[in-house]
């Protein structure tokens, strides 16, 4: 996406991520009811299919991988794997709802963690578009919202570990001066072996309901689909992490939470209620807000820019 201006290759990005999140959530709604295929395992094969299309793309031509030591990438393949053990604990021990609210919290500990651990600023009015964000979450999950400890135990580790990995997706490629390929190329390989490890701790292996089951070629099929949606998705993750902020990125996973939503309505027939449409114009309207004050930044900070002498 080279040729196109800054604002348009972000647009792009974004809308990649957004029609393949859609999908992937809608695809893996339908392989863990209908089929009941085991969810780590198919964050194994995702993760193993990103890298395996990475291959592909660097050997096309399509970016140059970089030599990094395996210490340096570690800390980010340990979070990713920590992120998805925990969260997916997380969703076993808690309700939706629950699960949900936690999840909403990720934001404000990246605002936090940015600030202590990299000295980042965040203006006032940007941390108060957290508030409307936060309350539509609570809107649309609060009928279902039950505590247990060991639940919290499991969504607080969830979301400690998913906003460290969040920053690091960021850090690492300014750190390491590489780009969104160039790290996912070393990070999937090192987090798929790390998981091939922890599944057998969760979930079978084989037989009825393992990863190497008997499954029907459909099934094989599916999940081969879901791996390679899921391709993009982490790409575009990395992408819009790594030329953004984590906190946008977050912002935009609340809208596409909204989205998801409207669409489970609309296509599933979910129920709607009352309280979780006001909960989806309440986070659609923190992150206009959002999008209003970040685009305010820019149009001053390129004013200053052009008058300086």
């Amino acid at each position: 996406m080279g040729w196109l201006p800054t604002q348009g290759r972000l647009a792009a990005g974004l809308l990649v991520n957004l029609a393949a999140s859609i999908c992937i959530v809608f695809l893996n709604k339908w392989l863990y009811v209908r089929l009941g295929f085991p969810n780590l395992s198919l964050t194994l094969v995702h993760f193993a299919i990103t890298w395996l299309g990475l291959y592909l793309c660097q050997a096309l031509g399509a970016f140059s991988p970089k030599s990094l030591q395996p210490a340096q990438v570690l800390p980010l393949a340990l979070s990713f794997c920590g992120f998805v053990v925990f969260t997916n604990l997380s969703l076993q021990s808690n309700t939706i709802g629950t699960y949900q609210l936690a999840k909403a919290m990720t934001t404000p500990v990246i605002v936090v963690i940015q600030s202590l651990a990299y000295g980042k600023t965040f203006p006032l009015r940007i941390k108060l578009t957290l508030v409307p964000i936060t309350l539509g979450v609570f809107l649309n999950s609060y009928y279902d919202v039950k505590f247990s400890v060991l639940g919290m135990a499991f969504a607080t580790l969830g979301v400690l570990v998913t906003s460290l990995y969040q920053v690091w997706v960021g850090a690492k490629q300014h750190e390491l001066q590489v780009n969104s390929m160039q790290l996912l190329y070393y990070q999937a390989p090192m987090s798929s072996a790390m998981l091939l490890f922890i599944i057998p701790f969760f979930e079978p292996v084989f037989g009825e309901g393992g990863i190497f089951g008997p499954w029907t070629l459909s099934a094989v099929i599916m999940v081969l689909l879901s791996g390679i949606i899921a391709f993009m998705v982490n790409l575009s993750i990395y992408w819009i992490i790594g030329n953004t902020s984590p906190v946008t990125y977050n912002m935009f996973g609340h809208f596409k939470f909204c989205i998801t939503l409207l669409g489970g309505c609309l296509l599933f027939k979910d129920p709607l209620s009352v309280n979780q449409g006001l909960g989806i114009l309440c986070t659609l309207l923190g992150i206009l807000a959002y999008t209003h004050f970040k685009l305010s930044e820019q149009e001053s900070s390129k004013s200053k820019l052009v008058q300086r002498p």
